[in-house]
């Protein structure tokens, strides 16, 4: 495994009146799904908001590759190659989903080749390409969010609970597609699902109450269940 592509050193953040991350210090190595997992609360989005630029951090350093981005704006890390996929996924209901993922591409326009991928992926993506987003399932509007992530090759993906809510039928195609996409990009993935999680992260950290208790490899988390209910009062076992 290659160095660490996103690097948070002591990071703090505080949320109005609020502290809520106490110094996150944590790596993610380059290539492959790596999972940031914790109970609800712990500081999972609050993390991935503040890499984004979305909320700032107060004190600490927030790195990807040789940038410190700490301070940049928003649209300036996204054009480093670092996209975002939010909980309530960010997409426009009132625009179609060739609008949708035309405003994901930097230039507006396709590359036919990347689109081909995105449809082979999601081919409901291709078969509702005209239809607007607020009509699509709670499936195909997360397929949606995904394929906005991808028109464009990023370096890193940050997503925050692609899952919750979704058929089972729906999760098992999002693991493929999950391993398809992590071949060619870092993902950085909070997630509750545990199954879908241990299947597709190489390493993993814990997040409690803004602070990382944890982090290694998920097989090692996955294969240790007093570890699992120490860290997250919950097996994995449970959700097999």
């Amino acid at each position: 495994m290659s160095g660490a592509i996103l690097r948070l050193d002591d990071v703090h953040t505080d949320i109005a009146q609020y502290h809520i991350l106490h110094g996150i210090s944590m790596n993610v190595p380059e290539g492959g799904v790596h999972v940031l997992l914790g109970r609800n609360g712990a500081g999972k989005t609050t993390t991935l908001r503040t890499v984004m630029g979305l909320w700032r951090a107060r004190k600490g350093a927030v790195v990807f590759r040789h940038h410190d981005i700490t301070a940049m704006p928003t649209p300036d890390i996204a054009r480093l190659g670092i996209a975002y996929v939010p909980e309530n996924m960010g997409i426009f209901g009132g625009l179609t989903v060739e609008e949708n993922m035309r405003l994901a591409s930097t230039s507006g326009r396709f590359d036919d080749d990347r689109l081909g991928r995105v449809f082979a992926l999601f081919p409901a993506m291709e078969k509702f390409w005209t239809k607007q987003a607020f009509a699509l399932s709670g499936g195909q509007k997360q397929m949606l969010a995904i394929s906005r992530a991808i028109i464009e090759r990023r370096e890193l993906i940050l997503i925050d609970e692609p899952t919750k809510g979704l058929a089972p039928a729906i999760i098992r195609n999002m693991i493929t597609a999950f391993r398809e996409i992590a071949e060619e990009t870092t993902i950085l993935l909070v997630e509750q699902n545990f199954l879908f999680a241990r299947s597709l992260g190489r390493g993993v950290a814990v997040i409690d109450d803004g602070r990382i208790v944890h982090s290694g490899g998920m097989a090692e988390l996955a294969g240790d269940e007093a570890l699992q209910t120490r860290l997250l009062s919950l097996s994995l076992a449970e959700h097999q």
